[in-house]
C-alpha cells in the first residue's frame, strides 16, 4: 500500500466512534458558508431594487425588514458555526483519544529490539505532539478545506452570475496564491521534519538528564548536562527561526498578492458601474465576495503549508505502527502438544547475536530442572543476561540461521503463548524498575489482587518488610520516580518481593542481590530455599558465595560455556571458578567453609556448629556448606 493509502487508512482507523460528530461539524460548517453567501445578495437587493427601484415602496419605507434579515442570516450562521465547532471538537478529541491509546497499546507489544533503536524521548513526542499535529490536521484543517472549496465555488457561482469580466479577473488570482503556496509547502516540508527531529532529540536530553539526576549530581556534571542541553536547545531554536523566516516570507509576499486582488476589483468594478456595464447593488456584492474569498484562499495556503507538518507526523506515526509486534499469540503447534506439563529448562545448542555477525552466545547448552537451582557466573559482556532475556522471549531466537533451541517441558518457547511464558517466568533484573507510586502498589503490580497479608508475607522473605515499616507511611510509602527515595539494596527487594508474588513456577534473579550487604544476601536466600522448593531457579551473580549452593554452576567467557559443575567439582577444577573464588575467598574463609563441611559429613550438625569467622560471612559459608543456599 502506497503513503497516501496508508494515511487515508491511518484516519478512518481511528475515527471510529467521531464520524457522526465530524459529519455533522462538516454539514454544520457548510451551511453557515452558505448563509454568509446570502448576506451580500441581501445587500444586492436592497441597493438596486429597494432604494433605486419603485417596486417595492413597502421596503423602502421599512428598510429594517431587510436589516432583520441580514441579522436573522448572522444568527443562524452563528448557531451553525456553534454546532459546527462543538461537533469539530468531540471529533477531534476522540480521534486524538483513539490514536493515543492505540498507540501506547502498539508500543507496550514492540519487541524490545525495536525500544533498543528509538529512544524514549522520541517515542513520547510522536505520541503526544504528533499526534496531535495529525488531529489538528485531520479534524480542523481538512474541515477547513472543504469549507474553502464550497466557498470559492459558491462565491464564483454568485460572481460569474453579476461580471464575468470580472470573476475572469479574480479567478486569474487563484492559481497565482495555489503555485505560490505549494512552492512553500514543499520548502516547509523538509524544513519541518528536520525540527520535528531536533525536538525529538531535545526531549530525549530532557528525559535523560531527569531519569539520571543522581548520577548527574554524584558526579558533577552539571555544567556538562547544561552545555549539552544548550547545544541541541540552540540548534532547536535555529531550526524554528528559519521555519519563522519562511512564513514571514510567506505571509508577506501572500499579502501583496491579494491586496492587488482587491485593488484590482476596486478599479475595474467602479470602471464597470461607471459605464453601466454594473449595477451599484452588483459591485458591492462583488466587492463583498471578493473580500470573503482574499482569507480563506489566503488559508488554503497556510493549510497547504501546515499539511507538510501533518504530513510529518503522519510518517513519524506510521513507523511505529509498522513496527512489528510480539506474537502473544499461541501458534497451532502449542494448541495441538498443549502447555508443558513441567518446567524443566533447556538450552540446546543456542546461539545468539544483537547484531549480525557479533555473536553473543555462541553454542550455549545447559538444562534446570524443576526444584533444582542452576547458577551462571561470568564477566561483563559475557552473555548472562542475554540467557534471561532469551528465556522471556524479550528477544527471539533467529529462526532463519541455526540458533539453537530453548524449551520448556520439552515444547519450544517459541511455540508457547508468550502472555503464558511471561506469567511463568518470573525475573528479577540487577537494576529493578520501581513505578513512581506506593511501595504496596509496587509489590502488587506482578498481582493486584493480592491482599495486603500475602504482599508482607513477600515483603518477609525477601527481607524488605521490617526496612518498610520502618518508613512513616509503611507500605503506602511513595518511592518517587524510579524508587529514588530507596537504597539500590531496598529497590531490589523490592523488586524480589514483586516477582515472589507472581508465584512463578521459573523464577531468574538475574544479579539481583548485587546491591544488598551479605549478611542479607544470606537471609533473603535462605527464606527463598525454604519458600521455592519446587521451582526452577536461576541464579546470575558475581558472588562465589550466592552461587555455591546452586546445584549446578557455569561459568561463561566471551559468550561460550567455559566450565560446568558444583561448585565442589569447580573449585577443584583449576578453572576461572577456582581463580574468582582465590580471588574472593581469603584462607580463613576456605578453612571454615571446609570444616563446616566435615561436620556435616562426620555429625550432620554443621548447623549449630561454631564458626570462627565474625559477622555475615562466617553464617554465609556456613550455610553454604550446609548446602541451604
Amino acid at each position: 500500500m502506497n503513503r497516501k493509502g496508508r494515511k487515508a487508512k491511518l484516519i478512518l482507523r481511528y475515527f471510529h466512534g467521531s464520524r457522526r460528530y465530524f459529519i455533522c461539524a462538516a454539514a454544520a460548517s457548510l451551511l453557515t458558508t452558505a448563509l454568509n453567501a446570502v448576506t451580500p445578495q441581501i445587500f444586492r437587493f436592497s441597493i438596486d431594487q429597494v432604494l433605486g427601484g419603485n417596486e417595492y415602496g413597502f421596503l423602502r419605507e421599512r428598510l429594517w425588514i431587510p436589516g432583520l434579515a441580514v441579522v436573522g442570516v448572522a444568527a443562524l450562521s452563528g448557531i451553525s458555526m456553534f454546532v459546527s465547532r462543538m461537533c469539530t471538537s468531540r471529533a477531534g478529541e476522540n480521534f486524538a483519544k483513539n490514536m493515543r491509546d492505540s498507540l501506547f497499546a502498539h508500543v507496550q507489544r514492540l519487541p524490545m529490539s525495536w525500544h533498543d533503536k528509538n529512544q524514549t524521548g522520541d517515542i513520547i513526542q510522536r505520541c503526544t505532539s504528533d499526534v496531535e499535529v495529525i488531529r489538528n490536521f485531520v479534524v480542523t484543517q481538512l474541515l477547513e478545506v472543504f469549507r474553502t472549496v464550497f466557498l470559492i465555488g459558491i462565491s464564483f457561482a454568485m460572481m460569474f452570475g453579476m461580471n464575468r469580466k470580472m470573476s475572469l479577473v479574480v479567478l486569474l488570482f487563484v492559481p497565482v496564491v495555489a503555485g505560490y503556496s505549494a512552492v512553500f509547502y514543499r520548502l516547509i516540508a523538509r524544513r519541518f521534519t528536520k525540527a520535528d527531529e531536533a525536538e525529538g532529540e531535545l526531549s530525549t536530553v530532557v528525559q535523560e538528564n531527569a531519569t539520571g539526576v543522581r548520577v548527574v549530581r554524584a558526579f558533577g556534571r552539571e555544567h556538562f548536562e547544561m552545555e549539552r542541553f544548550r547545544e541541541k536547545n540552540e540548534a532547536f531554536a535555529r531550526m524554528w527561526i528559519r521555519l519563522g523566516t519562511l512564513s514571514g516570507l510567506y505571509w508577506g509576499v501572500g499579502d501583496l498578492i491579494t491586496g492587488l486582488q482587491v485593488v484590482a476589483v476596486a478599479v475595474l468594478g467602479a470602471a464597470e458601474a461607471v459605464h453601466g456595464n454594473m449595477s451599484v447593488g452588483e459591485f458591492v456584492a462583488f466587492a463583498s465576495y471578493n473580500t470573503v474569498l482574499v482569507w480563506p484562499v489566503r488559508g488554503l495556503g497556510r493549510i497547504l503549508s501546515d499539511m507538510s507538518k501533518a504530513g510529518v507526523s503522519f510518517e513519524r506515526v506510521d513507523y511505529m505502527i509498522q513496527g512489528e509486534e510480539e506474537r502473544y499469540q499461541q501458534s497451532c503447534v502449542a494448541g495441538e502438544k498443549g502447555l508443558p506439563q513441567c518446567m524443566d529448562i533447556t538450552f540446546s545448542h543456542v546461539s545468539f547475536a544483537y547484531e549480525k555477525g557479533k555473536k553473543v552466545l555462541d553454542d550455549i547448552s545447559f538444562s534446570v530442572s524443576q526444584g533444582q537451582t542452576f547458577g551462571i557466573l561470568g564477566g561483563t559482556g559475557s552473555g548472562k543476561s542475554t540467557i534471561v532475556q532469551l528465556l522471556t522471549r524479550l528477544y527471539e531466537l533467529d529462526a532463519e540461521e541455526n540458533s539453537g533451541c530453548i524449551a520448556i517441558g520439552g515444547i519450544d518457547i517459541r511455540e508457547l503463548p508468550l502472555e503464558w511464558l511471561r506469567q511463568n517466568v518470573g525475573m528479577v533484573l540487577q537494576e529493578p524498575f520501581l513505578y513512581s507510586r506506593t511501595i504496596r502498589e509496587n509489590i502488587a503490580a506482578s498481582a493486584p489482587e493480592a491482599t495486603m497479608e500475602e504482599i508482607r508475607q513477600a515483603a518477609r522473605i525477601a527481607c524488605i518488610d521490617e526496612a518498610i515499616m520502618n518508613f512513616p507511611d509503611g507500605y503506602d510509602t511513595m518511592v518517587g520516580e524510579r524508587g529514588l527515595i530507596l537504597s539500590g539494596g531496598q529497590r531490589q527487594r523490592v523488586a524480589i518481593a514483586r516477582m515472589l508474588l507472581q508465584k512463578a513456577p521459573v523464577m531468574v534473579f538475574d544479579d539481583s542481590l548485587s546491591a544488598v550487604d551479605s549478611e542479607t544476601d544470606s537471609m533473603i536466600r535462605r527464606a527463598l530455599k525454604e519458600r521455592i522448593k519446587d521451582t526452577a531457579v536461576i541464579l546470575i551473580s558475581h558472588r562465589i558465595t550466592t552461587l555455591m549452593g546452586a546445584d549446578r554452576i557455569m561459568v561463561l567467557r566471551e559468550g561460550q560455556m567455559e566450565e560446568m559443575g558444583t561448585h565442589a567439582q569447580l573449585v577443584q577444577s583449576h578453572g576461572i571458578y577456582q581463580q574468582i573464588y582465590e580471588i574472593q575467598m581469603s584462607g580463613d574463609d576456605r578453612r571454615t567453609l571446609a570444616d563446616s563441611t566435615e561436620k556435616k559429613k562426620n555429625a550432620g550438625r554443621a548447623e549449630n556448629a561454631p564458626s570462627r569467622l565474625p559477622g555475615s560471612l562466617s553464617a554465609e559459608i556456613k550455610e553454604a556448606a550446609d548446602g541451604r543456599i
